[in-house]
């Protein structure tokens, strides 16, 4: 049984049901998602689902005797709150199910294409993994957000696992802002040194894990079967960082990293689309009437040159089906 966790709160209930449906589909064996809900709305619609795979946890159970974490949250915005959570929801999670032998946290915003075995292979009888984010070399400046990237992150239930997670939260409930400060963003910047700071971490080296906006371009794609490849491997997970919906049929794919060429749109891009769209309908089936909301961001906000110099670059994709 492999355990992931993850969280999210109403505007990302599409993004987190589509991470969890793709983990349905490409996983072999069997799993849990545990959800931290960030509101009630989140976890009432979790709860109705009632599946066994996929465990919704209220905030206020979550918080509940953690005086640390209830003062650290009086300083943070609901954005840093968010980040400082992330040790402390792995932590609590262990504490909670001691028999679990690996946690692995992921952002609500990824989705696997293949099955997830290569990762844990490569963790093998590490620790603790983690996953760089790979920048091209003009892009080197953005490592003051991190070498690493928190989209996935697996500790496993061992004394070295729990020191790094420790350590991790500790920091984390000093400082954990929206903001470069001090060498420090956010919840991210922490690991930098994890591989010299701590025993047993192994950073993950498959191209295909942790192919995202920011790295897409190191790499050459192409169709496969079941799922693209990524340098001649399947690409098991990608970061789907920044995408928006704008309208049903109009997406923003996210911060410019560069141009996306009209491949990569519809072939790595366009799945996922078309898989927000289908967990719509996979959910209205179950509970209808239920709307799943989207942080929509207003066309007007791009302007007309905005506008015109994204569609150029490959920046947004359309799709009427």
């Amino acid at each position: 049984m492999r355990h992931y966790c993850t969280y999210f709160d109403r505007f990302y209930l599409g993004q987190g049901l589509t991470l969890y449906r793709s983990l349905l589909a490409a996983s072999a064996g069997p799993f849990v998602l545990h959800v931290l809900c960030f509101d009630d709305e989140t976890f009432d619609v979790l709860s109705r689902l009632g599946r066994a795979d996929l465990k919704p946890v209220s905030l206020r159970e979550f918080e509940d005797g953690d005086a640390a974490l209830l003062e650290a949250k009086k300083t943070r915005n609901r954005v840093e709150y968010y980040f400082t959570c992330s040790p402390s929801w792995l932590l609590y999670l262990l504490n909670r199910y001691p028999e679990t032998d690996i946690i692995t946290y992921l952002d609500a915003d990824l989705m696997f294409h293949s099955a997830p075995g290569p990762i844990f292979d490569e963790l093998g009888d590490g620790d603790v993994l983690i996953v760089g984010h790979r920048f091209p070399e003009r892009f080197r400046k953005l490592e003051v957000y991190g070498i690493y990237n928190v989209g996935l992150i697996s500790f496993r239930n061992s004394p070295s696992g729990r020191k790094a997670l420790g350590w991790w939260r500790d920091r984390c409930l000093e400082w954990c802002h929206d903001r470069v400060e001090e060498g420090r963003f956010a919840d991210q910047k922490y690991l930098d040194d994890w591989p010299e700071r701590f025993e047993g971490v192994v950073v993950l080296r498959h191209p295909g894990a942790g192919l995202a906006p920011w790295n897409l371009m190191n790499h050459a794609i192409a169709p496969g079967k079941g799922a693209p490849t990524v340098d001649g491997r399947p690409l098991v997970f990608f970061h789907y960082h920044g995408v928006k919906v704008i309208r049903r049929f109009l997406y923003d794919l996210g911060k410019d990293h560069g141009p996306i060429s009209r491949f990569n749109r519809r072939t790595v891009y366009q799945p996922y689309v078309r898989a927000l769209k289908e967990t719509e309908r996979w959910l209205q089936e179950r509970m209808p009437g239920i709307t799943v909301k989207y942080a929509h961001p207003r066309l007007k906000k791009y302007g007309v040159g905005g506008f015109i110099k994204r569609l150029y670059r490959g920046q947004f994709l359309f799709d009427l089906v």
